[in-house]
């Protein structure tokens, strides 16, 4: 009897990474992320400079991906939650847009190789 057990695909493999650009209080935010294999991780910056990391599970679906995480925040920021969705724009392209209490709500724009 032969077991089946799942393997990601390769274009699942390769990293898809964004640039994101928001606003918290009129201040603009902004972070760099990466995902693979249905899990990424965030860069950003808020305002009062504050910095932090985001861990995040997308869901990935056809065209879209939605996503949700928790990071850690300098200047007693603490731990901060995110959530978003990211969409397939093109064969290469895909936009976004989430939200992270630290850094506010954002727009995201990424590449897909």
């Amino acid at each position: 009897m032969m077991l089946y057990v799942p393997q990601p695909a390769a274009s699942q493999l390769v990293p898809r990474p964004w640039v994101s650009v928001g606003v918290k209080d009129d201040d603009p935010t902004f972070s760099i992320g990466a995902k693979a294999v249905g899990l990424g991780v965030e860069l950003g910056t808020g305002p009062g400079g504050a910095t932090g990391v985001d861990v995040l599970k997308f869901v990935n679906l056809p065209v879209v991906s939605p996503y949700v995480g928790l990071g850690l925040y300098s200047e007693d920021k603490g731990v901060a939650y995110s959530g978003g969705v990211q969409v397939d724009a093109s064969d290469n392209l895909f936009v976004g847009v989430g939200y992270n209490p630290v850094r506010g709500v954002n727009g995201q724009v990424g590449l897909r190789f």
